[in-house]
């Protein structure tokens, strides 16, 4: 009866030991794919999940002597501080118009550069077009603002002296309040259009040709083969893009922002990155900027998952 016993205990061991084994044995086959993994999952674990242990300091009175662990608690009274900062309802005012402008005015653009080129036949000039286009997302901000700072510069750029000497009045476009918030969409636009544009010829190569060869068969056009198979094959590469930029909703772009801003601009282009940066660099309130950058996460996180939900119940895929 023993023997009997034991034997039905090793019956019933032997489909878990069976399981394991054939883990371990795939593990060892993909051996080499984890190693190439190790580097990227080091980097994750180093630079964005350790430093998540400082949103600690957002609720101390941080002192760099004592350290994050020595620093007393204070709770919520630096998100009250941010709140009640009399900066913080412009900022806060800025950072969505700005946010807003660059999602709007920018995604739509990369989306009909990315149609222009796919329906561009010649190879040669297609490739030029993209060079051109892709070129200046590779120039930082500071080469880009020397770049507009040469044509638009009061009183001694290019096209400021032209305006001038034309008889057409003076052009302060860089100090001018009225058109900072456009002139911050426009060099976005004119520095990262191309890389945008190369996310949705991706995506338009991912179409089968047999649905336009099937379309010119039943006498469809080219407006009619984009608007029934080439917008339909992009629309998920759109939507997911859509989500992403609702979850930094709160990120104006702190380094074209900062680069461009000068005082006669401040009522509409300081935005909560470049007050966060005078608060926790400049002023070493360092809580006050940590609690700001939660709350900026919070409110990426709502964003993010309320776009999710809507893009799944209007055109039924998201990221999840």
């Amino acid at each position: 009866m023993n023997q009997t016993l034991a034997q039905s205990k090793h019956k019933a061991a032997s489909p878990k030991s069976s399981a394991r084994r054939k883990s371990f044995a795939s593990l060892y086959r993909g051996r080499w794919m984890i190693l190439m993994m190790i580097p990227g999952l080091l980097y994750y674990l180093l630079f964005h999940y350790l430093p998540m242990a400082g949103i600690l300091i957002a609720f101390q009175d941080y002192n760099l002597m004592k350290g994050i662990w020595k620093s007393p608690w204070v709770g919520f009274e630096h998100f009250r501080t941010m709140f009640q900062s009399p900066d913080f309802p412009q900022i806060m005012k800025n950072t969505l118009l700005i946010s807003i402008y660059r999602m709007i005015f920018n995604m739509i653009p990369d989306m009909l550069l990315a149609l222009l080129l796919n329906e561009i036949r010649s190879k040669w000039f297609k490739k030029v077009v993209q060079s051109i286009t892709y070129g200046p997302h590779f120039l930082s901000w500071i080469i880009v603002y020397g770049i507009v700072f040469s044509f638009f510069a009061p009183g001694a750029g290019l096209v400021t002296t032209l305006f001038r000497d034309w008889g057409w009045g003076e052009l302060n476009l860089l100090t001018d309040p009225d058109y900072f918030r456009p002139l911050l969409v426009v060099s976005d636009l004119w520095k990262n259009v191309g890389f945008g544009a190369i996310i949705y010829l991706a995506a338009l190569g991912s179409i089968n040709p047999e649905l336009y060869e099937a379309a010119a068969v039943d006498g469809a056009g080219r407006w009619r083969k984009m608007w029934n198979i080439t917008l339909p094959g992009i629309r998920s590469v759109f939507v997911l893009l859509l989500i992403l930029r609702m979850g930094s909703i709160l990120d104006a772009g702190f380094d074209q922002v900062y680069i461009f801003l000068n005082a006669r601009v401040f009522g509409v282009g300081d935005i909560i990155d470049t007050w966060v940066f005078r608060q926790g660099l400049e002023q070493l309130n360092f809580s006050i900027a940590a609690a700001t950058g939660v709350f900026k996460s919070l409110i990426g996180l709502i964003f993010i998952l309320g776009a999710n939900k809507i893009a799944k119940k209007v055109g039924g895929s998201g990221i999840w």
